[in-house]
């Protein structure tokens, strides 16, 4: 369960430290005071990211913290893959700055988004007003009787499968419009072909090429450059030739060594240099010697490159690797017809046993489906006649598709009827705004009790009921407050009535700046509130005693 929340610099909120408890808990406060920055701040827990305009002071970070109770929720796996340190008290922290930075943590470890959704997932949900809408959405319905059909594993293997169908199957597809093209082309692609071997891309280094055809047109300037050392570091090269200088300096040195640490250090490094000269000189000889210029080898080398510029110009690469990345794959595509169509017969083998596989998978998951169905609608309609819709008509039309999709075999349809006498329609044309809340609120009743959430958050789950319905739903938050944790933000006095706990949300404009405060309100500050939603801001004895009853 959620123990504890922390925020600090979000919104119109500067800080604020609030303790939760177990059961039912309502939040009232009047419009714009800041609910909403309440369910935005939990968002940022939840793994949402992170939305910079919040940022109350954009000098100082924005930081969320939650303390969870975890102890009874088998998260230790969780935890030990993630290779996280487990704790029963488990703190999870969001901190984002107006540079731009956004971190998360789990109990005081950086973590990756994702690993702080998937965790907050399995600790708190948020019911907001448009998960309510979703409730018209086909996929939507279909999630909800899957989860409380306990079918939602034999969707999950069939989904896997399905996955695995549609990839084959655009590999066979891809496959085919490949062997459709090398068809067509073939004549085309034998002829870029032909030009293509014509380089020889595969023995030839058109680098070399280059270099040899570079060599010979300046050959002239290679002989000087060879030239130049062999004057210069060689006995070649005469008397007044650097050699015979460094050889007069190196007799000197030799004369003087070991009168001074620092002449000898820089006398050997002169002599290693020394010796790297001549070296230099002597392969600068055999180099001028091997040196032997073709002229009549440049029309040759010049052919060669014009053919390889030519046809990377028409093949719009710009070197030869790329051009013979090329070459492979039209070799391929003209020699692997053969492979194609053995590939193509293989996927569509596969296809084959998949597709019996897939079949036998969604005739058991319609199958169940509808017969599950069934239990579903009575227990819907129970909870419904509870919510003041004695009449209803919840129906889970299950049709079966002669072509399997995600959803397998199945195509549903949910219909409702909120009176007598009237056939059930789709539940998006025939639920008022009030019939649809109380629809939802039944479903998130079931499903919180199978999928043992710690924690759940409705955000005006009341929205278009009042009176007798109203209190009824308050009667169903309290009932769920019993086995988990309930937050139900509401403006109606019938349910925070029916509160264990009351937080109440205020907007001061005392400072220059206005803030959003939470306050935790006593049971005479509750008794109060409450009779401030029955009759506003003047509130007399008659209120007083209403709330008191409202509260039992």
């Amino acid at each position: 369960m959620l123990h504890s929340l922390y925020i600090q610099n979000f919104a119109l909120i500067e800080k604020v430290t609030l303790d939760f408890s177990k059961g039912f808990t309502v939040i009232t406060g009047e419009t714009g005071s800041g609910k909403s920055i309440l369910l935005g701040a939990l968002h940022l827990i939840l793994g949402d990211r992170a939305d910079y305009s919040v940022i109350r002071n954009k000098e100082e970070k924005t930081v969320v913290e939650a303390v969870f109770k975890i102890q009874n929720f088998d998260l230790d796996a969780f935890f030990s893959e993630q290779e996280l340190d487990f704790n029963e008290e488990t703190i999870v922290r969001r901190e984002i700055s107006a540079q731009g930075k956004s971190r998360a943590f789990i109990n005081d470890t950086p973590v990756q988004l994702s690993v702080l959704k998937e965790l907050a997932e399995k600790l708190i949900h948020i019911h907001s007003q448009h998960h309510t809408i979703d409730l018209k959405n086909m996929e939507f319905q279909m999630e909800l009787l899957d989860v409380l059909g306990d079918t939602f594993s034999l969707k999950n293997e069939f989904n896997t499968l399905f996955t695995t169908y549609k990839s084959t199957r655009i590999q066979l597809n891809k496959k085919e419009e490949i062997l459709k093209k090398s068809l067509l082309n073939a004549d085309y692609v034998a002829f870029q072909l032909d030009e293509l071997e014509k380089l020889e891309l595969m023995t030839t280094n058109f680098q070399d090429i280059d270099n040899e055809l570079k060599a010979i047109e300046n050959s002239e300037d290679i002989k000087l450059g060879f030239s130049l050392l062999i004057d210069q570091l060689t006995d070649e090269g005469g008397a007044t030739n650097a050699l015979n200088q460094l050889i007069q300096v190196k007799s000197r040195l030799d004369k003087i060594v070991g009168m001074y640490p620092q002449l000898d250090t820089l006398s050997k490094r002169f002599k290693e240099t020394y010796l790297e000269l001549l070296d230099i000189g002597q392969e600068a000889m055999s180099n001028l010697d091997d040196l032997d210029v073709n002229p009549a080898q440049k029309q040759i080398l010049t052919t060669k490159i014009d053919l390889l510029n030519t046809a990377l110009r028409k093949h719009n690469v710009i070197n030869q690797s790329e051009l013979l990345e090329i070459y492979t794959n039209l070799s391929k595509s003209q020699f692997s017809v053969e492979e194609l169509e053995i590939d193509i017969a293989a996927l569509k083998n596969t296809l084959r046993l998949l597709e019996v596989e897939l079949t036998e998978k969604a005739e058991v998951l319609h199958t169940t489906r509808v017969s599950r169905s069934l239990t579903i609608q009575n227990q819907l309609i129970e909870l419904l006649t509870e919510l003041k819709l004695p009449h209803t008509q919840i129906v889970f039309d299950l049709a079966k598709t002669e072509k399997f999709s995600v959803n397998g075999f199945t195509e549903m349809k949910l219909l409702f009827s909120p009176n007598k006498g009237m056939i059930p329609l789709p539940i998006e044309r025939a639920a008022s705004g009030g019939e649809l809340s109380r629809v939802m609120l039944a479903f998130q009743y079931l499903v919180s009790a199978k999928k043992q959430l710690p924690t759940l958050i409705f955000d005006e789950i009341d929205t278009g009921v009042s009176g007798e319905v109203a209190q009824k739903i308050g009667n169903i938050l309290h009932k769920m407050g019993d086995y988990m944790q309930i937050f139900a933000i509401t403006h109606l006095p019938q349910v925070a009535g029916k509160g264990q706990n009351h937080l109440k949300v205020t907007k001061s404009h005392e400072t220059e700046i206005t803030t959003t405060e939470v306050i935790n309100l006593s049971q005479k500050e509750r008794i109060e509130e409450i009779a401030r939603l029955m009759s506003g801001d003047n509130i007399n004895k008659a209120a007083i005693e209403n709330a008191k009853a409202l509260m039992n």
